[in-house]
């Protein structure tokens, strides 16, 4: 899946120079949590989580009455406080691209630039819902856990060993069992109502299915 799916392109921009009292009204009334500083070009400047304009709130909350803090935040606008050297991507951009790179810089969004224009925005909130989609999470179903090796077939093994059940396989995915080199966990959801079918059936052809933690995989690993 690409971001350009999944972006949000009703975007919420400002000047460069809205204040801090005006931007941190803005995200209260839009309930979001990043604002968009662009040029009468839009083209994008920066970008202000509402956690920087906490920040901003908290360092002047010394010694200042409320009404002397607002007007000093009312002083002060967003291109003081904006994160300048911001990190874009394109609508082509992969979600798990996009979400590398968030976890990379540490960043809860990501700005989609096309030819120089802003059309877009994802948060990780959005990568999240797209990962517990693709997993199935909320659809009524049954997940198996089995340990395999990284062998070529060994995903056909399965969904054959299914198929020859009447299982359909609901989502499918991976990812290496850090302990034991060239071992991955394949992770199979199915219909609810099928899950001990598909279990039984998975184990009759030689595969151990884990349908709980544990803490022991050793029983749990592949032959071989």
């Amino acid at each position: 899946m690409y971001v350009g799916t999944v972006m949000w392109t009703e975007l919420t921009t400002v000047a460069p120079n809205t204040t801090l009292v005006a931007a941190q009204e803005i995200l209260e009334q839009k309930k979001i949590n990043h604002l968009l500083i662009v040029d009468d070009r839009n083209e994008l400047l920066g970008i202000v989580s509402d956690r920087d304009l906490k920040k901003s709130w908290a360092s002047s909350a010394t010694t200042l009455s409320k009404n002397e803090l607002i007007y000093l935040l009312d002083q002060v606008t967003v291109a003081d406080i904006m994160t300048k050297k911001t990190l874009t991507i394109t609508a082509a951009t992969t979600i798990e691209r996009a979400a590398l790179l968030m976890n990379q810089h540490r960043i809860n969004a990501l700005p989609v630039i096309e030819d120089e224009e802003l059309v877009g925005i994802i948060t990780s909130r959005d990568v999240m819902r797209v990962l517990l989609e693709a997993v199935g999470i909320e659809t009524d179903s049954s997940r198996l856990t089995i340990l395999v090796k990284d062998r070529i077939g060994v995903i056909s093994d399965i969904s054959q060993s299914l198929r020859a059940e009447g299982i359909n396989i609901r989502s499918l995915f991976t990812w290496p069992e850090k302990t034991h080199p060239g071992v991955y966990y394949l992770v199979v959801r199915v219909p609810a109502g099928d899950g001990d079918k598909a279990a039984a059936c998975l184990e009759k052809e030689g595969f151990k299915v884990l349908t709980a933690y544990t803490r022991d995989l050793e029983p749990y690993q592949p032959a071989g």
